[in-house]
């Protein structure tokens, strides 16, 4: 190997990717509702699914559910929004945030969104049982951030609007009754995002289409029905420059496991949410990857009308 590939390479294992603070403060929001959803829930016997992915036949690609809450025959489908400042919503019930430093933005139609989606995901489920059975479906909006000011008019959307307290209340002080089984395993037998976490904490969400290790390690990737994580060590010191495998992965899919040395050049193939085309990224630059077991719905709802 010429000296200028290790220099790049070795520059490329020492490089840091801090995280995207913005975005991760709405990620840390949304898992704190989560962690606290399911001990309130736990009682009562509510189920917790999160960043929910589910096909759209319609316009094609997939819709995220932020959570979806399953207990008795109910089906709670969750927006959550951790907006600070205030917001108002105008005649076409875009939500039109006003930032505590000036700034707005729009986030178009929030509630008609999640409520389209609400409708998708009860058609799917009676589509996988072959019967309309009856689900009661509620799209909740959940404001998180305690330093937000509501418009008395978000009221009148035709969900249910909670703050946390509230929708925590929600759970702990309903109970849903006889679990529908077969709601929960078309629930949870949906998707997620991919997550690869970048050498210094930032974290890309996506799809990873390709491991780009070898035709051993992508037909285990292929035929796996669990979740896939793994871990990259890597040598950044001086002498690692000089090193023909400075980087180890671990790879781990239920019981299944793996350890390899990663040589020069391999690369990830990924689509990262918010980006127009799939990408490669460097295994030299990763530090872990967390990939969630791949989904048993997606033949569903290919053939429904426009919800």
């Amino acid at each position: 190997m010429k000296l200028a590939q290790r220099w790049t390479w070795w520059r490329e294992r020492r490089r840091v990717h801090p995280p995207d603070e913005i975005h991760r403060a709405g990620e840390l929001a949304e898992q704190r509702l989560a962690k606290i959803s399911r001990a309130a829930g736990k009682k009562n016997g509510w189920h917790i699914a999160e960043s929910v992915r589910i096909p759209d036949g319609e316009q094609g690609g997939k819709r995220e559910i932020d959570l979806v809450i399953v207990g008795g025959n109910t089906m709670l489908v969750v927006e959550q929004k951790h907006w600070s400042g205030s917001f108002e919503i105008n005649d076409e019930e875009e939500f039109i945030q006003h930032r505590k430093n000036g700034t707005t933005h729009n986030h178009s139609t929030v509630n008609q969104r999640i409520a389209r989606k609400s409708r998708m995901l009860v058609a799917m489920h009676n589509e996988r049982v072959g019967m309309d059975s009856g689900v009661d479906v509620r799209v909740v909006l959940a404001f998180t951030n305690r330093n937000l000011d509501w418009p008395a008019s978000v009221m009148n959307l035709g969900s249910i609007v909670k703050d946390e307290a509230g929708f925590i209340g929600l759970l702990e002080d309903e109970h849903p009754g006889e679990l529908n089984e077969a709601l929960l395993e078309t629930v949870t037998g949906f998707g997620t995002w991919d997550e690869v976490e970048l050498n210094g904490g930032l974290m890309c969400k996506g799809d990873v289409l390709e491991l780009g290790l070898g035709e051993v390690v992508d037909g285990w990737q292929s035929e796996r029905r669990t979740p896939l994580v793994g871990r990259v060590d890597h040598r950044t010191g001086v002498r690692s420059l000089f090193s023909s495998r400075p980087s180890r992965l671990e790879l781990q899919a239920g019981e299944r496991r793996l350890e390899a040395s990663l040589p020069y050049g391999k690369t990830l193939k990924m689509h990262v949410v918010g980006r127009k085309h799939p990408e490669d990224i460097p295994w030299s630059t990763i530090a872990s990857i967390n990939l969630s077991a791949p989904s048993l719905n997606d033949h569903l709802g290919q053939s429904l009308q426009k919800p």
